[in-house]
């Protein structure tokens, strides 16, 4: 969405970067203010101004915001990871959700062992994995992850990144 404020007679950091004079009705200066100057600078550096551009023309204006913020996102991680970029920040959030997931299920299993006895004392062990041996079957070495159903799988999920 446009700025409904008034610019400053400044160049926005695009015009700024490319050295070229900033119009009234120029197409980076609501998204790229003054102010960010490196905000289009690593913009520019992965997908030039020319692709902004195209880019920017292509989206309908109501979603160009959105559009500006996603190619920022994603030049500054493909300017951390070059090989990877966006797509290795996402399977690096995603092994930590699965992580977040086993957690989870053995903390539900452990729970529900201890809801069903009497003592509660007989449910503190020094080992969250101890409680998984021998009544459910199951090792403490066993990759789970909850699936849709909440239930626990034994399901191993590996993605092509590190």
């Amino acid at each position: 969405m446009r700025s409904q404020e008034p610019r400053a007679s400044s160049s926005c950091a695009a015009c700024k970067f490319m050295k070229r004079r900033c119009t009234l009705n120029c197409l980076f200066a609501p998204y790229f203010r003054a102010d960010e100057p490196k905000k289009f600078a690593k913009v520019h550096k992965v997908f030039g101004a020319s692709n902004v551009t195209k880019i920017l023309n292509e989206v309908p204006e109501p979603q160009r915001q959105d559009a500006v913020n996603s190619l920022v996102f994603e030049a500054e991680e493909r300017l951390k990871d070059p090989v990877y970029g966006c797509i290795g920040a996402i399977a690096s959030l995603q092994d930590k959700m699965f992580q977040l997931q086993h957690d989870l299920a053995v903390a539900k299993a452990r729970l529900a062992r201890c809801s069903t006895r009497t003592s509660y004392a007989s449910c503190s062990t020094t080992s969250p994995f101890s409680m998984l041996d021998g009544e459910f079957g199951m090792t403490p070495f066993d990759i789970f992850v909850v699936d849709q159903g909440c239930g626990l799988s034994n399901e191993f999920r590996q993605h092509p990144f590190p």
